[in-house]
This record gives C-alpha cells, sequence and structure tokens, in this order.
C-alpha cells in the first residue's frame, strides 16, 4: 500500500486539491451573498427578472469585499479558538508523561522515530473507542484519545490509531477540515438565516406581503432562483466539507503502517473500533475529524469516513495485513472501589514478616558487629 510518508509527490496532489476545494468554499460564499441580494431585491421592489438579476449583480461586487473580510475574521478567529471550542465539546485535557507513561511513550517513540514535532497529547473520559487529531498549526497540533479506546486496545493497536492521526497532522488534513468546516459553518448559518427570515419572518415583496396577489412574476421568479441557489450552495458546501475528510482516510491507514510496520495492528483496531467510536455530545464537526465516524447521511454520498471494510480491504490488499473479521472487545478488569477488608487474604508483603536478625541477639552471619537491615547486631 502506498505509504503516506515518503511519498511527496501524492501528498503535494493531495494538499493542491485540498486548496481548490477550499477556493471553492469562499465561492460558495460569494453565491450565498449573491443569492441573499437577488432575494433582498425581489422582496423590495417590483421589477423584471433581468433587473432584479443585474441590481444584485451590483450588489454582490459592493459586498464581496465585506463578504471576503468577514470570512477572514471567522476564520481568524477559529484559527486562535477553535481547539478551545473541540475540548470544551469533548471535555478533552491536556495529559503528561507522568499522568499517562504509556499513550505518552508509544506516541514519543513515533516522533522521535521520524524526526516529527511532537503535538499535544489529550484524554478524554468517553466509553466509545475513537481518536482524533486539531489544530491549525505546529503550537496547536494535538492527539485526542478517549478512555475507552485506551482501555480496550493492546500498544500495538493503539500505536496504530496515534500513527493514523500523526499522518494527516504531517499531510496537512487537519488544518484543511478545520477551515473547510468553518467556512461551510458560515454558510449553513447564512442559509437557515435566510430561510427563518423567509418563512418566519413576514418578509414583505414590493410594499406588499410576500403573500400578495399582485406579486410580479420577474419578482416571484427571482425569489425561486435565490431560494434553490441557497439550496445549491449549502448541498455543495457539505458535499465538499465530507470529500476533504473521506479521501484521506485510506492515505492516513497507509502512513500508520509506514510508520509502525504493522498492518495487522491497524487493521484489529479498525475492527474494534468499528461501530464503537460515538462520541456522546460531540458535533458532526467533530466527529468529521475521528479515525472513524457511525454517523452515517443518506445513500452514502455523506458519509464523512469510507467503510471500515474498505479501509481494511485496502490494507490487506496493498500492505499485506490480514483481516481477523469483526472482533469482540476483550474484558476490562475494573478497579477496585474501595481498599479490601481485613479479613481478606492479605497481599504478598514489600517487607518479610520477620526480621531475618532477631535485634539484640547475635548476627547469624558470623562475626564482625555489622550493621544489618533490621538495625545494629547488639555485642
Amino acid at each position: 500500500m502506498a505509504a503516506a510518508y515518503g511519498l511527496y509527490t501524492h501528498i503535494q496532489s493531495n494538499k493542491r486539491r485540498s486548496i481548490a476545494l477550499l477556493l471553492g468554499l469562499f465561492f460558495l460564499v460569494y453565491l450565498m451573498v449573491f443569492a441573499g441580494a437577488l432575494l433582498a431585491e425581489a422582496m423590495t421592489q417590483d421589477a423584471p427578472l433581468d433587473r432584479l438579476l443585474w441590481q444584485a449583480w451590483l450588489d454582490l461586487l459592493w459586498a464581496a469585499p465585506v463578504a471576503t473580510l468577514g470570512a477572514a475574521l471567522w476564520i481568524a478567529i477559529a484559527w486562535f479558538f477553535n481547539q478551545s471550542l473541540i475540548d470544551a465539546v469533548t471535555g478533552g485535557r491536556e495529559v503528561t508523561h507522568k499522568e499517562e507513561p504509556r499513550l505518552y511513550n508509544l506516541l514519543e517513540n513515533l516522533c522521535v522515530s521520524r524526526g516529527i514535532p511532537m503535538p499535544k497529547l489529550k484524554v478524554t473520559e468517553d466509553a466509545a473507542l475513537n481518536a482524533f487529531a486539531s489544530g491549525l498549526n505546529e503550537r496547536q497540533y494535538s492527539i485526542t484519545v478517549t478512555t475507552g479506546l485506551l482501555a480496550h486496545l493492546d500498544d500495538k493497536e493503539v500505536e496504530a490509531v496515534l500513527g493514523h492521526e500523526l499522518t494527516h497532522i504531517r499531510n496537512g488534513d487537519v488544518r484543511m477540515l478545520v477551515i473547510a468546516v468553518i467556512i461551510a459553518g458560515v454558510i449553513g448559518f447564512f442559509a437557515e438565516l435566510v430561510f427563518r427570515l423567509f418563512f418566519q419572518g413576514g418578509w414583505r415583496w414590493g410594499g406588499r406581503s410576500s403573500g400578495g396577489s399582485d406579486r410580479g412574476k420577474g419578482g416571484g421568479l427571482a425569489i425561486v432562483i435565490a431560494i434553490a441557489l441557497v439550496v445549491a450552495a449549502w448541498l455543495l458546501s457539505v458535499v465538499i466539507r465530507f470529500a476533504l475528510s473521506r479521501k484521506r482516510e485510506y492515505l492516513a491507514d497507509a502512513g500508520s503502517v509506514e510508520l509502525t510496520k504493522n498492518p495487522d495492528a491497524m487493521i484489529s483496531a479498525l475492527r474494534k473500533i468499528e461501530g464503537r467510536g460515538e462520541l456522546e455530545g460531540a458535533t458532526s464537526a467533530v466527529m468529521e475529524m475521528c479515525i472513524d465516524n457511525p454517523r452515517q447521511g443518506f445513500a452514502d454520498l455523506f458519509a464523512t469516513h469510507p467503510p471500515v471494510e474498505k479501509r481494511i480491504a485496502a490494507l490487506a490488499q496493498f500492505a499485506g495485513g490480514r483481516d481477523p473479521g469483526p472482533l469482540e472487545l476483550p474484558e476490562v478488569e475494573e478497579p477496585a472501589d474501595s481498599a479490601p477488608e481485613q479479613d481478606s487474604e492479605p497481599t504478598k508483603p514489600f517487607l518479610p514478616a520477620e526480621p531475618p536478625v532477631t535485634l539484640g541477639g547475635p548476627n547469624p552471619s558470623g562475626p564482625g558487629g555489622d550493621a544489618g537491615p533490621w538495625g545494629p547486631r547488639q555485642s
């Protein structure tokens, strides 16, 4: 299987496609502005369709700098606060080597082996089996794993998951996905605002109610076109957003195998995670960043991740991995809630029950009068 690390031509091509998609999202922002302008013109004057379209185009030219500045400002705000928002949604907390030595060592070893700057390591208290990378720059990059994943995956499987998320960071997937989600969020917000104002706000058209009997044909057609543009822009933003995350999962799986040299660990990790990754209370944007997103849309078009079966088939075909089939989760021993009772079987003590030398008695090791571990020998 083509590994992500080392295939710089493929990575650069992937980045160029991502940039093109993001430029497409900015185009959708302008399309939404045009649709809003057309709707406003149709609501405020009774004129032929061609005149309304021309007036909406002039409105777009006037509003384009403001729309660009607003989108840029939105991205700038997200640049600094996106990680805080994600942590607030998922409950992620940063951990140190002392708190999570097993997890920390696995990530550190992977980073050292490839000279990769080590991202922050975070853990969220959730029974789901999942993990995700987030952040927009090297100072923000972090990998978050759930306690459920740590409880049910062995070290090799956890290492494979960490390698998957590191590949997302290395390939620029995380940054592109976050920016796409931000811009798509703007479009979704604007679309919802337009529909709420139009269907619930009682807008007036040409000095009369939008439901009036003397509505002009031009204005009515302009309203239909504007609403169609809003719907089309929203649907395209959803498709583009999903494409940004969906195509990268195969590459991240390959990158994990190249890092760990263990395709079987990646396959068994996916089998254990499969269908068990739903993060309670997480938004759809957060789930799109996860190693597996069990939330599926209709017709598979709106699924943010390829099916696990296809990902495993690719690993088996190109990386030589072995698919064990669906896996049951191993039993996890729950920690004791309280100290053992006094009459229970005592554990092996750290020190012997009785000292090897009786205090004040002769030294069985022979003459010399040396002080033993239990005190000085008395002569």
